[in-house]
């Protein structure tokens, strides 16, 4: 197993990582919403500021599934052209295609920066019970900025395989088959 296969069989575990602990959170707040729902329908007092949880929370849990799903390049790829034109160009169409991805994150990253600060210096709360909203948004900041270390890894990947005529496979989808030999 080379270097590159242990960077990327590392990664994996930690972006699953995060990614298990991003759909745990969203199990909670779907348990939590239907508690809500229940409570209004048997007349009984709501949960207190749970939409104001719901609004910080959601972000958490969307952000957490970008390392995980870069990282397996898990995006949408239209594939027709570099189909018709063979493997050698679709290659680097790929190629090409994860330096887009790698500049749309570095400037996604790059205005969720701004954006926190911005909740921060300005002391943004939530409507309800006026909870700060910055520590939040910091935390989706940095899985955000994450992303993009993550996504020059693939770029990396793709340009040192790109011109050797290599295509990495995907890893494996069970996390016991990513463990090493």
């Amino acid at each position: 197993m080379s270097a590159l296969d242990r960077q990327e069989r590392q990664l994996d575990r930690w972006t699953r990582r995060i990614a298990t602990i991003g759909f745990s959170g969203l199990v909670i707040i779907a348990v939590l919403t239907m508690a809500d729902s229940m409570a209004r329908y048997l007349w009984l007092p709501r949960i207190p500021g749970f939409s104001d949880f719901n609004q910080v929370i959601f972000a958490i849990v969307i952000a957490t599934c970008f390392p995980a799903g870069l990282l397996r390049s898990n995006n949408i790829t239209i594939r027709f052209l570099g189909s018709a034109l063979g493997p050698g160009p679709q290659r680097w169409l790929d190629t090409f295609g994860a330096l887009l991805t790698l500049a749309f994150f570095s400037m996604l990253a790059w205005r969720f920066v701004f954006m926190t600060a911005d909740f921060q210096v300005n002391s943004r709360v939530t409507e309800t019970i006026e909870m700060p909203i910055a520590p939040w948004w910091w935390l989706t900041t940095a899985i955000m900025v994450l992303c993009v270390p993550i996504q020059a890894w693939v770029v990396g990947d793709r340009l040192t395989n790109a011109p050797r005529g290599l295509t990495r496979e995907p890893l494996p989808e069970r996390p016991e088959e990513s463990e090493p030999d």
